[in-house]
């Protein structure tokens, strides 16, 4: 059974780091791409990063974070990780880590996500 949870989210000042964690189970985190995306209040799902599956994975985040977060994968934990770095009121977001995820424009499905972990960042 494929289970995403996600933690680490909290209450920022603007210009703070937080790191959000995601422990799965039922898989192995390197047999997949796995991704994080986030969904504000009133808003759709945004993709944020991904991580692939060839060797230690090719990393890749969307142009519009501008290098603030980044993702990686820990294979003896498997679990999925997010630094987010100078983060902005408008990162205020609940965060998610998801697999099977198709990405097509702003149109954005995942098979599988967790509950989600709250980041508010106060400005």
């Amino acid at each position: 059974q494929v289970q995403l949870v996600e933690s680490g989210g909290a209450l920022v000042q603007s210009g703070g780091s937080l790191r959000l964690s995601c422990a799965a189970s039922g898989f192995a985190v390197n047999d997949y791409w796995m991704h994080w995306v986030r969904q504000g209040s009133g808003k759709g799902l945004e993709w944020l990063c991904k991580v692939t599956t060839k060797g230690v994975g090719t990393t890749s985040c969307a142009d519009s974070l501008q290098g603030r977060f980044t993702i990686s994968r820990d294979s003896t934990k498997n679990t999925l990780d997010l630094q987010m770095t100078n983060l902005k009121p408008e990162d205020t977001a609940l965060y998610f880590c998801a697999r099977d995820c198709e990405i097509t424009g702003r149109l954005i499905h995942c098979t599988y996500t967790g509950q989600g972990t709250q980041v508010t960042v106060s400005a």
